[in-house]
């Protein structure tokens, strides 16, 4: 039987649209829904467990996006032919929609659930990414999981001055903001992009217009909702609460945790003493009621503890380190702290540090992109690394973790756009998290930015970062610049923008509340700018420019272009010639073909080794004019002529021959040329006789007159 469909859709305007489908697909599912707009299409399901785990206090929520390769025609690389582990591409993809997602659910419903997005369908022209949001909220619609505030996500771009919700992989390459915007229908819940240096009124006004589009995604969700059956949300068991218990914990640890957070104190000393008061509260309880109830003590503890902490912000703006709202830690800075790297940097902030390395190769370094959505390379690219010590933990590795690799892509978003268009490097860089508390991510763009001055890589303008924060109670409110740990942790708002003196080049915003005013992003903004600009001379100060040239250890590139058809004569049977001549030169020969020309970038440390390669390469491309005279130097003798090398082209040898030594009849060759001898020679292109060609030493020599005949 033909299962019944619900359709809705979504008109973008422009003669685009987007359909949700329900009813067809993955019926077991709690919810399932089928997004498609062009020939892309995502299935996504959303199911949750009927009951918690016992002492499970928070949501086990997983978020999953995965790209099929039928989807777009093609096969799997590698010697496993099937989809393995995420790419970085899937999990940046993933937070996105887990971040608008998470908070949304009520705060006491600890099911295991998970949301699974995959892409059934690729069409080159739509950006699966951008319909990723809408379809998880879509499949939770349609479900009886208690989710109660619909959501969406589109991706906003400018393209000569006007804004475009969910631009082709074409119109974003000529758009200057390129930005991912989660909201529900009355807020903004998330932001996340990259722009070229535009302002913070720029950046609202293309967070406004996103979110118009979202709420037109919402309705059609309430109206797919309203045709399916919207189902009676499933009855589950909440958290346990005891308001006695509460009552007594609040009573007896608000002031004194009051009294420790307006002091202003360092992150051990304050978790120091913070564990004190609770083992004083505990100790109010006896041994039988923290048996039964101490998983209640602990949750009150640290409720008493955030509303303690926000109130001290609040009332007095003050802040857990003593500092004012608006201020910024101490910040120090070092460059070429490393010796033998390309280049290197360490920033700390506070108890954040970060150490940046920058690594400089060929274009066979790039970052290759493989994905069903996507295929390229990437000549910069930035890898973040987050060791447990540095927050002072033990914790076994397993391997590279979702947050790093957000991250990471944040913050070389940040830096991208400041490498020169015209730099033929491809450099990495390195971020090791070495201390943290405080955005660690903003300490990473701060870090890059001189390891890649520190590098001598041109930078057109040095990028700085700031994380800012937001405590409110819906009335008063507060912005804090550079925010801890725990102000992440106990705020409404984690907002992190970078930029150059000029303008925002990259932002990640994060907000835990409903219906944040426009105007307190705004002033965010406004504090980040001023927070940013400050930071941003500490960089400046430790090192004001790039150097004029890379390190003396580190490898120099030329990039030379040579005709097409002299590739195979660089490379040699086999690649005999360009493998002994990396071999004997210490350099890195890479040999591209482009446009049906060879580009060559030699990579070496010694300028002698790239000289000599230059040279070899103008020795094979080197072809004389019909005509021109040029130098020669005698390397080899023959009876029937001398083999001569073209001294401005070295192993590039032509026969000449004892007919063209002088104009004077030569028995011996020796007689007119010995080895070693330089001189000129006349080149007269191709024999037609012997199709070789030909040069001639007596065309440059005054012919002598001819002897008349004796009668």
């Amino acid at each position: 039987m033909i299962p019944q469909l619900f359709v809705e859709s979504i008109d973008l305007g422009d003669g685009r649209s987007i359909t949700i489908e329900t009813g067809r697909l993955a019926k077991q599912a709690d919810g399932s829904v089928v997004v498609r707009m062009g020939d892309t299409m995502i299935l996504a399901t959303a199911v949750s467990a009927r009951t918690s785990n016992p002492g499970v206090d928070f949501l086990p929520l997983t978020v999953d996006y995965r790209e099929k390769f039928a989807a777009a025609g093609r096969f799997p690389g590698g010697f496993f032919k099937r989809e393995a582990r995420p790419s970085d591409s899937e999990v940046l993809t993933m937070r996105l929609v887990d971040r608008v997602l998470r908070p949304l659910f009520p705060d006491d419903y600890h099911a295991e659930t998970q949301v699974m997005i995959q892409l059934m369908s690729h069409d080159e022209e739509v950006m699966p990414d951008a319909l990723a949001g809408l379809a998880a909220s879509a499949a939770l619609a349609v479900s009886d999981i208690p989710f109660y505030n619909l959501i969406s996500e589109v991706r906003v771009a400018r393209i000569d001055g006007k804004f475009v919700i969910n631009p082709t992989r074409a119109d974003l390459e000529k758009s200057d903001i390129d930005m991912m915007i989660g909201a529900s229908m009355d807020s903004v819940a998330m932001v996340e992009g990259e722009m070229k240096e535009i302002s913070e009124a720029e950046m609202v006004e293309a967070i406004k217009f996103a979110h118009e589009a979202i709420k037109v995604q919402i309705q059609a969700q309430l109206r797919l909702q309203a045709a399916f059956g919207k189902k009676e949300i499933r009855t589950y068991e909440g958290e346990k609460e005891n308001e006695d218990i509460y009552k007594k914990v609040k009573a007896a640890a608000y002031d004194k945790i009051y009294a420790i957070a307006k002091v202003g104190s360092a992150k051990h000393e304050r978790t120091a003493a913070f564990a004190e008061v609770k083992e004083e509260i505990k100790a109010l309880f006896t041994e039988e009621e923290l048996a039964a109830d101490g998983d209640l003590v602990s949750k009150y503890f640290y409720k008493t503890n955030k509303e303690a902490v926000r109130n001290v912000v609040l009332e007095l703006g003050v802040r857990l380190d003593g500092r004012k709202t608006t201020d910024i830690r101490p910040i120090w800075c070092e460059i070429d702290y490393l010796p033998r790297v390309h280049g290197s940097a360490l920033f700390t902030r506070g108890e954040t540090q970060a150490l940046a390395t920058v690594t400089l190769g060929t274009s066979r370094e790039a970052n290759q992109i493989d994905s069903p959505s996507e295929q390229g390379e990437e000549k910069f690219y930035l890898h973040y690394n987050f060791p447990p010590f540095s927050t002072g933990e033990a914790k076994p590795l397993r391997g590279t973790s979702r947050r790093e690799v957000g991250h990471g892509n944040l913050a070389q978003r940040a830096l991208k756009n400041m490498i020169p268009v015209d730099c033929p490097y491809t450099i990495r860089i390195v971020s090791e998290v070495l201390e943290s508390n405080g955005s660690s991510s903003m300490a990473t763009v701060c870090a890059g930015t001189m390891a890649l001055m520190d590098a001598g890589v041109q930078m057109v303008k040095p990028v700085s970062g700031i994380a800012m924060g937001l405590i409110t109670d819906g009335e008063k409110f507060a912005v804090l610049s550079d925010i801890l740990g725990d102000e992440d942790h106990l705020g409404d708002m984690d907002f992190k923008v970078t930029g150059t003196a000029d303008g925002i080049t990259a932002c990640q915003m994060d907000i835990k509340i409903d219906g944040l005013r426009y105007d307190i992003m705004e002033q965010a903004l406004g504090q980040a700018r001023e927070g940013r600009l400050h930071i941003l001379g500490k960089l400046t100060e430790t090192i004001a420019a790039p150097r004029e040239d890379v390190k003396a250890h580190s490898p120099k590139i030329i990039t030379r272009t040579i005709p097409g058809n002299f590739i195979g004569a660089l490379i040699g049977p086999g690649g005999k010639v360009i493998q002994e001549l990396q071999k004997a030169t210490g350099t890195t020969i890479v040999i591209n073909e482009v446009d049906e020309q060879g580009v060559i970038e030699i990579l070496g440390t010694d300028p002698a080794g790239i000289e000599a390669v230059l040279a070899k390469i103008k020795s094979i491309t080197f072809k004389p004019q019909m005509g021109e005279a040029y130098e020669v130097k005698v390397i080899k003798m023959l009876d029937f002529g001398a083999v001569v090398e073209y001294t401005a082209a070295p192993g590039n040898e032509v026969l000449l021959h004892v007919s063209e030594l002088a104009w004077e009849r030569t028995e011996n060759v020796t007689d007119v040329v010995n080895m070693g001898d330089v001189f000129e020679v006349k080149y007269l292109g191709l024999d037609p006789k012997t199709k070789k060609e030909k040069v001639s030493r007596k065309a440059l020599l005054q012919r002598p007159p001819r002897e008349e005949k004796k009668e």
